[in-house]
């Protein structure tokens, strides 16, 4: 996956995962679960983590709390290494800096509603004893579930034991929530209702890594990390190439070529041969004509995830554009060469139809920005 360095604010990432592998023994030998993953996620975001069962999500879930370690690789999570704690460091470091929600949501039985979500707070010494109790009274009252704080576990529906679970994640006010499939076992209401409440914890400014095998839940994250057998897609490949399947973008993922160019270079140019498909990663590029007796013109801005090549690919393969890094700062894109290209499409009829489709509606606003330029 091509990672950035900053979010373009200059901060670094909460979370950075450098060149993480994680293997299992069993009995039929070594399992790689996880293969050399390069990820960054920065503070504020919300970032939905999908794949099918056995891709290895719990496994990088596990990667990023600490609950288990990397065979190799460094696990950096604001600005503390991971990998380098022992077990009650990490247990100290947990119960200050991350909240977790399992799928089975883990609520203490013999312990009410109430007393389930002051627990985090008794064992970090956070607050005095009357303000946990108040807190956790905001808490239950935030999810919906102050009437039920002196209700046992077993006494209350799954849905509601997930809320409570959730008011307990945040008891400390982490700065990073972490959930694994928290919808997989609620209703489809419900799930909605505890999906909004991650939307407002996201809003309110705390890094949220969710597991989920819900396609249509993950996409309203503002990032979806794509894990098929132990490696993570390049998301800007995803966006682009939303039709094709997991194995098919995991093979485009180790095709792409990423190339960086200064602001304002030009990368390509009207007239001259094309060879190669672009996908922006980072940074903006500009759709730029050129005026009589003038400079360029910019007439369209594509960030990451958008394309350009693609006309070129069915139409002689000659630039019919020109385009360059935008001025505001660097620039990255992931080029596949045509032959690559035109075997991917061989393989998936839909996106090949959604590129001609793409490259006929450019071409066609190409014309009309001549139009209006001339």
């Amino acid at each position: 996956m091509v990672t950035d360095k900053s979010n373009g604010n200059g901060y670094p990432p909460m979370i950075e995962l450098k060149d993480v592998s994680k293997s299992y023994w069993t009995a039929a030998g070594d399992f790689l679960a996880l293969k050399q993953i390069d990820l960054e996620i920065y503070a504020g975001e919300f970032v939905s983590v999908i794949g099918k069962s056995g891709s290895g999500k719990s496994t990088l879930l596990n990667m990023i709390t600490g609950i288990d370690r990397p065979t190799v690789g460094e696990v950096w999570v604001n600005g503390t290494a991971l990998h380098e704690l022992d077990e009650n460091e990490l247990a100290v470091w947990r119960g200050g800096n991350m909240g977790i929600i399992f799928q089975f949501f883990q609520l203490l039985p013999a312990l009410s509603l109430l007393q389930n979500v002051i627990l985090p707070m008794d064992l970090a010494g956070k607050y005095t004893r009357r303000e946990r109790r108040e807190r956790a009274e905001h808490l239950l009252d935030l999810v919906g579930l102050v009437e039920h704080g002196n209700k046992l576990p077993s006494m209350v529906s799954g849905g509601q034991q997930q809320r409570a679970a959730m008011a307990r994640a945040i008891a400390n006010d982490p700065t990073i929530v972490i959930a694994d499939e928290p919808t997989g076992n609620l209703d489809s209401r419900t799930a909605e209702t505890v999906f909004g409440l991650f939307n407002d914890l996201s809003q309110q400014g705390k890094t949220i890594i969710i597991v989920t095998h819900d396609s249509s839940l993950a996409r309203r994250a503002t990032r979806t990390a794509l894990i098929t057998d132990g490696e993570i897609v390049n998301e800007y490949v995803a966006k682009a190439l939303p039709a094709l399947n997991p194995d098919q973008l995991l093979a485009a993922t180790h095709k792409v070529q990423p190339r960086q160019f200064e602001p304002g270079a030009m990368i390509l140019v009207e007239g001259k041969n094309s060879d190669a498909f672009y996908v922006v990663s980072k940074g903006t590029v500009e759709v730029v004509l050129p005026r009589p007796n003038q400079s360029y013109v910019a007439v369209l801005e594509l960030g990451p995830g958008k394309y350009f090549g693609e006309m070129e690919f069915f139409h002689e393969r000659r630039n019919r554009a020109s385009i360059r890094a935008s001025r505001g700062g660097p620039v990255e894109v992931l080029t596949m060469d045509y032959e690559t290209l035109a075997a991917l499409l061989g393989e998936s009829e839909t996106t090949r139809e959604a590129l001609l489709q793409a490259a006929a509606r450019h071409e066609q606003e190409n014309v009309e920005w001549r139009d209006v330029n001339e």
